[in-house]
């Protein structure tokens, strides 16, 4: 029997901080009970996968102060419709059908949303990206 929907609920990490209310708005409800814990869940491949995107843009941004490294996170999630695509697509894969549904209703400000939550979570962790990995041999 599938039961997708309980084993995507039941891999996402808790997180504690975040309340829910009845004054609660519908986006801020979705941004915090749905967008928050896959997030957490896949931020070792949201950082792999800007480091991927670094190293195939020539590592220029290894030679930007941390001022235009903060911009460069920026400007990749708004700017590049495809990687921006791309990150959209790992996290919605991890919505639920019912969630699906939600998201569908109202998707342009919901997407906003999450590429904000993606673009500062990259960013406070930009020490992360301070130089390009090394292969193991």
């Amino acid at each position: 029997m599938n039961d997708r929907p309980n084993d995507l609920l039941r891999i996402r990490p808790e997180i504690k901080k975040t309340r829910s209310f009845e004054t609660m708005g519908l986006e801020e409800r979705f941004q915090n009970e749905t967008l928050r814990p896959i997030l957490k869940l896949q931020n070792p491949l949201l950082i792999a996968v800007f480091r991927n995107y670094i190293q195939k843009r020539k590592g220029v941004f290894y030679e930007l102060s941390l001022e235009k490294k903060l911009a460069y996170i920026e400007s990749s999630l708004i700017k590049d419709q495809k990687f921006r695509n791309s990150v959209k697509g790992m996290l919605i894969g991890h919505f639920t059908v019912a969630e699906y549904t939600v998201y569908q209703n109202d998707s342009s400000s919901l997407n906003k949303r999450m590429m904000n939550l993606v673009i500062e979570r990259l960013k406070d962790q930009v020490q992360l990206f301070e130089g390009p990995l090394q292969r193991l041999v």
